[in-house]
């Protein structure tokens, strides 16, 4: 399914790579401005602050008593508001300190609901569309104690989280900036992006597609460790690229696409994260070469082709998150097993890894391919809830939209739908880095299931 194989040693830097993306000339002519950089992503970095802030609104709730509050409050990150907002998240410390404190500082007058994945999402009950889905989940995890819903299995921040990391930056990256606005008379190079900008069209569509990734714009002279440290608040000097002394979010701040692609590459068997941000990198390279004029029909090639690497390794990314966490959810119902009734802990971080797969597992179905029979059996394997401890899992919506739970399922039966999940990640995805890897456990299991299963019916 997929043709580019990417290795650690794919990668290398030398003194001829650029190692920064920007800031680049201003290029558009006929522009009489003072600017001097013609790069701008503000309004993607705006967005992502949304969505870290929203993501720790959803574990607020305290049962019901603040549903109502808390819900409108959500969604006034989701929808945007008329007034400023504060950023929750990510907020920094005395040992990272961050320079924004208010989501206007970065970007004014932004939402998340608009730039988010509208088709069909047959991954969750009730026949919705992706914002309606999103809605959904804000709604419950507003009436939820602490973002967790026990009895039904959810985490409500994590599949919240996850799936907003395909349904909006993913989304609108690869099926928007990079896709139909890369044609020849959409955004045109030898135009303004709109009246006043001094950028041209295709200037920012690029910028607008990098800023959705969430990378710092120094990423390419960082270790994999270094930009996940940053993501967790811990690395100042690796984030601190202009040495001020605190973080500016609008170009130092690492956040989710680019954060799971760094944990990947951790594992050593990848290179995700440079090999996507060089190309972006080449890309705006290619486009300021242009100097203004209308890019040519080669550049157009080109320029799709880096457009090619950065889908198809944010694709992989994302199911490298799939794989890991179907091996997380796999180990935690051994864990389970064992502990016999002293479990809530173990069941917590049960539903907590599988919110994140979940969540995943709808990211990648937000994005432009069409995934056809691998997203059918995704969606089945993982089903809409993880069984619970009573063996029970959700398997719809009732007409007052309360989830029904009416079949069960055996731990062991779901391990394997999880090895199962694992092994179509490798033959769809061709994922590599391959976190919690379970799959040597695939042919004992389902021998043994086989095997009970031929029992039963002697």
């Amino acid at each position: 399914m997929r043709t580019t194989v990417i290795v650690a040693a794919a990668f290398v830097a030398t003194a001829a790579t650029a190692n920064t993306y920007g800031p680049y000339p201003i290029t558009l002519q006929g522009y009489e401005g003072d600017r001097t950089n013609s790069v701008s992503y503000n309004g993607q970095i705006a967005r992502h602050v949304l969505h870290d802030s929203l993501k720790k609104l959803a574990g607020r709730g305290d049962g019901g008593a603040n549903a109502a509050e808390l819900e409108a409050q959500m969604l006034s990150y989701f929808n945007g508001s008329d007034e400023d907002l504060p950023i929750i998240a990510p907020a920094g410390s005395d040992e990272f300190p961050v320079m924004q404190s208010m989501v206007g500082e970065i970007s004014g007058g932004k939402n998340m609901s608009g730039k988010f994945y509208n088709g069909a999402m047959p991954a969750w009950p009730g026949n919705m569309s992706g914002v309606q889905v999103m809605e959904h989940m804000i709604s419950n995890a507003a009436a939820a104690n602490g973002g967790f819903d026990a009895e039904n299995g959810f985490d409500w921040g994590q599949l919240i989280s996850k799936f907003t990391l395909g349904a909006m930056p993913y989304s609108q990256a690869v099926d928007n900036y990079l896709d139909e606005k890369l044609d020849a008379d959409n955004k045109p190079n030898d135009g303004p992006y709109s009246d006043g900008a001094a950028y041209t069209g295709k200037e920012h569509v690029w910028d607008e597609a990098f800023g959705y990734f969430g990378t710092p714009a120094h990423t390419i002279g960082l270790t994999a460790d270094q930009v996940y440290g940053i993501a967790k608040g811990r690395d100042l000097a690796a984030a601190d690229a202009n040495g001020d002394g605190v973080v500016d979010l609008r170009s130092e701040m690492v956040f989710g696409p680019a954060y799971y692609a760094a944990g990947a590459d951790r594992s050593g068997n990848t290179n995700y994260l440079p090999t996507i941000t060089q190309a972006f990198i080449d890309g705006r390279e290619l486009i300021t070469s242009a100097e203004g004029v209308a890019l040519t029909d080669e550049q157009r090639n080109e320029l799709r082709g880096y457009a090619s690497t950065i889908e198809e390794n944010w694709e992989r990314v994302i199911a490298e998150a799939i794989f890991k966490y179907a091996g997380s959810v796999y180990n935690d119902i051994n864990a389970l097993q064992e502990a016999g009734e002293d479990n809530a802990e173990i069941y917590r971080n049960y539903v907590k890894h599988w919110g994140e797969l979940k969540g995943f597992t709808m990211a990648i179905q937000s994005g432009r391919n069409n995934l056809g029979a691998t997203a059918v059996e995704m969606n089945t394997l993982v089903g809409f809830g993880p069984v619970t401890l009573d063996n029970s899992y959700v398997t719809g919506l009732d007409a007052d939209g309360n989830f029904t739970r009416d079949r069960r399922m055996a731990w062991s039966d779901y391990q394997l739908n999880m090895l199962k999940v694992q092994e179509l990640m490798v033959s769809a995805f061709g994922v590599e880095a391959r976190a919690k890897d379970q799959l040597a456990e695939l042919e004992a299991l389902a021998g043994a299931l086989d095997a009970a299963a031929s029992a039963e019916t002697d």
